[in-house]
């Protein structure tokens, strides 16, 4: 288990937020634990397991001790400790309601994986347990956190391809294990729309600064292939944003990876290829004056995410990617799997505004 050494923080730990991890997958132990050891204001001081050997491999590797590793049925002694003053919930969708709600029960700050829930109404439940618990609550949209994203959200919003017409997004990968519990409907709640479909609809979302007011959609589900028993093979939705503006999504397990955002202006387009890895996102920006592809530092997403929520946790700010911005990618794709299931356009409440479900603004390397 390969880790990058820590930095010199500029924080003492003991000013520092410290975080468990709850789940120990191929994300916490790939991506999580290592950027945590590079951020400037978070760091791991517990982890939660269902494999207590496992957590102590982590733990020694980490300098932790056995002490610091829970087991699921002790996760709630978390409560006892002062130095975890947030978790971290890496765990399948269908869990992440009990493990939220125990944590704000305990008093704890929470940064959840995306999707927040498994539909609206379970991720709204997410939203009112922290409410009453007087708790942070953060949805886990790593693609808000790169300062690629911000760039693109800043030339669709900042006039430089003229009145935007349309947007397109493609998120596709291969799914191949019939076992995996993203393939399960009780575990996972959907198939790659929750999964990987969220991030063409939540950057869409993001870049523009709108909601939707409808949806279309259409879906597949092959008969006789194990893996799509359950869930969905591929979904293909449109969202109509007001003025006109239409975005076209495909989101499927059943093809080579492949992840794209394009939005077409009057005067310009934006291109990212790909759009949403975890390292290597590509950014082209096309106008009258040429193309331009806009270079930035060495950065990790997550330890940019784990900093604007423990800087959050301090100052008492709310989040830039809230419970809220979770509960509303959820009514959305509510909604497309409506559309898909009824054969029409599915009407969504009308919201007035920009980033009408964000917070306070993230500090993103290379963001104006």
């Amino acid at each position: 288990m390969p880790l990058k050494p820590d930095i010199e923080h500029p924080e003492a730990q003991s000013q520092r937020v410290g975080f468990a991890i709850v789940g120990l997958g191929e994300l916490s132990a790939e991506e999580l634990i290592p950027a945590a050891r590079t951020s400037e204001h978070a760091y791991v001081a517990a982890l939660v397991t269902s494999e207590r050997d496992k957590g102590e491999a982590f733990a020694l590797a980490l300098g932790l001790t056995p002490q610091d590793v829970y087991t699921y049925e002790e996760y709630d002694r978390l409560g006892e400790r002062d130095d975890v003053e947030a978790v971290y919930i890496v765990l399948p969708n269908s869990m992440h309601r009990e493990y939220v709600e125990r944590a704000a029960r305990a008093g704890k700050h929470v940064l959840c994986e995306k999707p927040l829930g498994m539909d609206a109404g379970d991720a709204q439940a997410i939203v009112d347990a922290c409410a009453r618990a007087g708790v942070q609550l953060m949805t886990a949209y790593r693609c808000q956190y790169t300062p690629q994203h911000w760039a693109a959200r800043r030339a669709v919003q900042g006039g430089k391809l003229g009145k935007v017409k349309l947007l397109d997004s493609i998120h596709v990968q291969v799914q191949d294990d019939p076992e995996a519990w993203r393939l399960k409907r009780e575990l996972a709640g959907g198939g790659p729309l929750p999964d990987v479909g969220i991030y063409s609809l939540n950057t869409i979302r993001f870049v523009t600064g709108r909601e939707p007011e409808w949806v279309f959609a259409t879906q597949h589900q092959p008969q006789g292939d194990p893996r799509f028993a359950e869930v969905e093979e591929s979904v293909s939705f449109m969202l109509g944003f007001e003025d006109g503006v239409v975005a076209n999504c495909l989101t499927s397990y059943g093809a080579l990876t492949t992840s794209t955002l394009r939005v077409l202006g009057e005067e310009g387009t934006v291109l990212m290829d790909p759009a949403f890895p975890y390292q290597g996102v590509k950014l082209t920006v096309e106008d009258e004056a040429g193309k331009f592809e806009p270079s930035f530092g060495s950065h990790d997403q997550f330890a940019q995410e784990f900093d604007h929520f423990a800087q959050r946790v301090r100052d008492g700010q709310r989040p830039w990617t809230p419970g809220e911005e979770g509960v509303q990618d959820h009514v959305v794709m509510d909604a497309i799997y409506e559309s898909a299931r009824s054969g029409q356009v599915v009407r969504l409440k009308k919201v007035e505004g920009k980033d009408a479900f964000r917070g306070t603004p993230p500090e993103v390397p290379g963001q104006e």
